[in-house]
């Protein structure tokens, strides 16, 4: 089964950085789109960043756009979520999956496998 376990997560002021980290198990990670979801209390989980197989795609939920980057380093089996500039409304848990299609559609149902997740929660 593969596994992602997500890392980085915290506590910062507005307009601090963050860098969270996803490492996946096995050797299939070249195999997968990555993305990064997230979910507010009380609220569904919503697609942040996605990307493809090799990186050449790139999708950013409008809100996040221009403040978060989403990279990946197929040699260490890792997807990164750098997010810049953070505000308050950026606070959720944050999940890292992992899908055999790239997908620009935002649906979860697009991803196979999931973290656990990492909180990140940003004071004003």
């Amino acid at each position: 089964q593969v596994q992602l376990v997500e890392s980085g997560g915290g506590l910062v002021q507005a307009g601090g950085s963050l860098r969270l980290s996803c490492v996946v198990s096995g050797r299939t990670f070249r195999r997968f789109a990555m993305g990064w979801f997230r979910q507010a209390p009380g609220k569904g989980r919503q697609v942040a960043a996605a990307i493809s197989r090799n990186g050449l795609y790139t999708y950013y939920e409008d809100s996040v756009k221009g403040r978060f980057t989403i990279s990946r380093d197929n040699a260490e089996n890792t997807v990164s979520l750098q997010m810049n500039s953070l505000k308050p409304e950026d606070t959720a848990v944050y999940y890292c999956a992992a899908g055999s299609i790239y997908s620009e559609s935002g649906w979860p149902n697009d991803y196979d496998y999931w973290g656990q997740g990492t909180q990140v929660t940003v004071s004003s």
